[in-house]
């Protein structure tokens, strides 16, 4: 159900190209500097793209910010703001958010999730990769 809800604003912001919300999560959005590069060249990167008007992308975002900090230098983890900047669901290949997309250190997308993804279960991912 939240799946359907997500996908439906989605869906919605695009049709009215407008996005009804005011920051509710701080995200980065393609118009803040995002590395062009993405997946960013020589690291393991997470792409996470969400919008602060989806429930799971809210709850998703005080740990992001965590990982974000926890894995510097080590894994690039990147928060994307689909509502601010639609035209990353295209970039991206997506129609439900939120959506995970995690690449080995040579760009290669190794796996993509949609929905909530716990801490632990991208922990484990990145473990899996290599990244400790």
């Amino acid at each position: 159900m939240i799946k359907r809800f997500c996908a439906a604003s989605l869906a919605a912001l695009f049709l009215l190209g407008t996005t009804p919300f005011l920051g509710l999560i701080d995200v980065i959005s393609a118009d803040q500097g995002i590395p062009p590069e993405i997946p960013v060249k020589g690291i393991v990167t997470m792409v996470d793209l969400g919008a602060p008007f989806c429930p799971p992308c809210k709850t998703m975002a005080p740990f992001l910010e965590k990982l974000e900090k926890h894995y510097k230098g080590k894994a690039a983890i990147l928060v994307l703001d689909v509502g601010k900047s639609p035209d990353l669901s295209k970039r991206f290949g997506i129609s439900e958010i939120p959506t995970q997309i995690f690449y080995n250190a040579q760009g290669k997308e190794i796996l993509r999730h949609v929905g909530f993804m716990s801490e632990e279960a991208i922990r484990a991912q990145l473990k899996k990769m290599g990244v400790h």
